[in-house]
């Protein structure tokens, strides 16, 4: 990152209410401040990485836009942002104006992501959790969100520094959706994600299935290629609800691959049309 892009927290090698995640402190202030005009907090989880959270969180925030609510998308994922790549924006840069950082503007959604402040998409974010903290809290309390109708936040997956600091950080939120895939092996991580929220009193608003069973293009028929049910069973054992199956579709892939959101391209889709059932259940 440039000198006049760099992130880094300069409180970074002390435990300061800033950047240690703490409920306390100048930082919380600020964060609740900045984040007064948005009215619903939606936190991405997975427990395991290659279930397509991020797929989720960037159609679902296009969806919400789609839908005529006004919408951010803030990527977390401080060492593999891969939210520029999906909304067509490598070679995008962000700005500050008054001290504030401005997101990107694409499909409806106010967009921000370290990917942004790279000069080459390729560098490597090598940072400490310290600085990590830092990074993050900074994208929660001097970002020119605005008003708000929802703010989607994608985290990576697992339960450290990332998904630990906005978990923290974040002031009244709505909840978490975690994502799985129907097998049991990745139930087996996202337990720990779905225990991750209980243990930090964090509202689980329900669980997306994704890649669950294979629409056939020509014929309409599913082949559930991924066997279980993995979605379903963890909805049951955590009380929780399963907010919609989405299926595998490699037109999905490819949308996201040319940074074209398939909510936004495809809505009628079974797949658009389920991440659109998904945005009724969690606007209830």
């Amino acid at each position: 990152m440039s000198e006049e892009k760099n992130m880094e927290c300069p409180n970074r090698t002390e435990a300061c209410g800033s950047c240690s995640g703490s409920s306390s402190g100048d930082g919380a202030c600020e964060v609740r401040k900045c984040l007064a005009g948005v009215k619903r907090k939606i936190v991405v989880l997975s427990g395991k990485g290659g279930v397509g959270k991020s797929t989720v969180a960037v159609n679902l925030a296009a969806a919400l836009a789609q839908k005529g609510l006004k919408t951010g998308l803030l990527d977390v994922d401080i060492h593999g942002p891969s939210v520029p790549s999906m909304l067509g924006q490598k070679d995008v840069e962000i700005f500050s104006e008054d001290g504030k950082l401005l997101p990107t503007e694409v499909y409806g959604l106010k967009v921000v992501s370290i990917g942004y402040m790279l000069s080459d998409p390729d560098d490597a974010v090598v940072l400490r959790g310290p600085a990590k903290y830092g990074v993050i809290k900074q994208f929660l309390s001097e970002v020119a969100w605005g008003d708000l109708d929802c703010l989607v936040v994608d985290c990576p997956p697992g339960t450290g520094d990332e998904p630990l600091a906005i978990c923290q950080m974040i002031p009244d939120p709505t909840g978490a959706i975690v994502v799985t895939t129907p097998q049991e092996v990745a139930a087996a991580d996202v337990r720990k994600s779905l225990r991750f929220c209980l243990q930090l009193d964090f509202p689980i608003l329900g669980i997306v299935e994704n890649m669950s069973g294979f629409v056939c293009p020509h014929c309409g028929q599913t082949s559930y290629i991924f066997p279980g049910d993995a979605g379903e069973r963890l909805a049951m054992e955590f009380n929780t609800v399963l907010l919609g199956r989405i299926p595998l579709d490699p037109s999905v892939c490819g949308a996201g691959d040319t940074g074209h959101p398939f909510s936004v391209s495809n809505p009628e889709s079974p797949s658009g049309r389920e991440f659109a059932s998904i945005v009724k259940r969690i606007m209830l």
